[in-house]
């Protein structure tokens, strides 16, 4: 059995402890903060769940955050967590604990007051991260069976940003604005074509698929060889989408700050011809 001392109560399931391995660790557990004092010695196995945050601003963060929150919501995101870790490969970015329960709290809140919730990204947000998707749905199941609120697929699609954020440690924020680009890129092609795109269609999921991995290829400044060629040909035989492509890459450049090469026209005109076509 492992000794650990408490170093603060936060409320009467949230208790902050001096653990002789991790140092400072947060544990949870129902009632495991009522009546403790500071310096008092208790088992780590009486905890529920023991949260060890390496960043200090993480840890400061979370521990500011925990007694605002009820506790049954706070049981809920933490069991949430718990099962995003179980269906990812691989470490979640810590920052999960302190983004996510942050976030699901508010939602949970907005959505008990009747506040509608809407997601401009969503679509986007479905074709770029499936399988973080498919985790948030089972997050979604989770917080309805647990506490009765139910989440909107907009929610569904945020939590999703939480998801791929703490798998690739990017911050949320970079990965919303990676979203909101494609979907203005996306509106940029319905308007050009005068059409309405089929969000379900193969098409359209290739072509946001090929716009995020050009933005990260920016973002990398990683060289694409140009098929001359290619392009020349595309330029004579699909003039319209050849434009198009262009008229896309300045939005590219003009939003991240960085040059697109050449050779992004090619892809981007051959995914824009099928589209088309099929369409």
């Amino acid at each position: 059995m492992i000794s650990i001392e408490v170093k603060k109560v936060l409320n009467n399931n949230v208790l902050i402890a001096s653990h002789p391995r991790y140092e400072e660790v947060i544990m949870i557990g129902k009632g495991i903060g009522f009546n403790r004092k500071k310096g008092e010695v208790i088992s780590a196995e009486s905890a529920e769940k023991m949260f060890v945050l390496k960043n200090e601003n993480e840890q400061e963060n979370y521990k500011k955050l925990l007694p605002l929150i009820e506790e049954p919501i706070l049981s809920v995101i933490i069991e949430a967590i718990d099962l995003i870790k179980r269906r990812v490969r691989g470490e979640l970015n810590e920052h999960i604990h302190v983004g996510l329960t942050d976030h699901l709290t508010a939602t949970i809140h907005r959505i008990n007051e009747g506040i509608n919730i809407r997601n401009p990204f969503l679509d986007e947000t479905k074709t770029l991260y499936p399988s973080e998707f498919d985790i948030a749905e089972e997050v979604v199941e989770l917080i309805q069976a647990r506490t009765g609120v139910s989440l909107p697929e907009a929610e569904t699609g945020f939590i999703t940003l939480h998801i791929h954020s703490a798998i690739t440690n990017k911050q949320v924020s970079e990965i919303n604005q990676h979203s909101q680009l494609i979907a203005s890129l996306i509106a940029v092609v319905e308007e050009q074509f005068d059409m309405s795109i089929n969000k379900a269609s193969m098409d359209y999921m290739r072509l946001v698929r090929h716009l995020r991995f050009a933005i990260e290829r920016v973002l990398r400044e990683e060289k694409v060889e140009e098929p001359e060629k290619i392009s020349t040909l595309l330029q004579e035989e699909y003039p319209v989408c050849y434009n198009l492509a262009w008229k896309l890459i300045k939005i590219m450049q003009n939003v991240l700050k960085k040059p697109v090469f050449d050779a992004e026209a090619v892809y981007l005109t051959m995914h824009l011809q099928r589209l088309q076509r099929n369409n």
